[in-house]
């Protein structure tokens, strides 16, 4: 959560009058600010003896960082797409749809082109979560990125969306009494590719929010 800049001097002044932070932190809760504001004013400021309050580093916003993070979140994107288009491919196979059967080479280019995009995304994808990994674990200020947050909120939401969706068809179906096999399988496939992708950026989420 952004904090003002109202805030930041007014905990400034109230740190350079030698107020303690908890009497900081009770004044500002009693005129009806919240805790997260009230606690990101007080950690902008860091925890060290010296005459005058001492600014800790806010993050900033560079090319190469932005770059990273878009080339991560894209080629994530990719890699769970064509995850799935390869499994859609394979339940077809399994259990066909005698309405519109998948011919032979449709099956085969589908295959081919899914393969294809996973062999050059998913290595990229690794790489750059190590890179990405490896720079926050150097600099944890790193995690409070604004693009980071931005793009891991943004994954947040498409996946809870596709998982919300997912269940919406699945429940549809049920109640028609039209729950097939592969279309199980396939609600199950997009669940839990959807839910996997959820459930880390979210747990990473609540990481970043307790180191910083």
């Amino acid at each position: 959560m952004a904090v003002s800049d109202e805030l930041i001097g007014f905990v400034r002044d109230a740190l350079t009058r030698e107020l303690s932070r908890p009497q900081i932190e009770e004044a500002l809760k009693q005129a009806g600010w919240n805790r997260k504001q009230v606690d990101g004013a007080l950690a902008t400021f860091a925890v060290v003896d010296f005459p005058i309050p001492v600014p800790r580093p806010r993050p900033s916003l560079s090319a190469r960082e932005a770059f990273m993070y878009l080339l991560l979140f894209t080629t994530l994107y990719i890699v769970a797409f064509n995850l799935g288009s390869l499994l859609f491919q394979f339940i077809n196979r399994a259990f066909p749809d005698p309405a519109s059967p998948l011919s032979e080479i449709q099956f085969r280019e589908s295959i081919r082109f899914s393969v294809s995009s996973l062999i050059v995304t998913f290595p990229v994808f690794l790489y750059m979560s190590r890179l990405t990994s490896r720079a926050t674990h150097v600099d944890p200020n790193k995690r409070a990125s604004p693009v980071r947050r931005w793009l891991t909120y943004l994954t947040l939401f498409v996946a809870a969306c596709v998982l919300i969706g997912d269940f919406t068809s699945l429940v549809y179906s049920l109640l028609g009494g039209e729950l097939a096999v592969r279309f199980v399988l396939k609600v199950l496939t997009v669940g839990l590719i959807a839910g996997t992708v959820f459930g880390y950026y979210l747990s990473d989420l609540r990481l970043d929010e307790r180191e910083v």
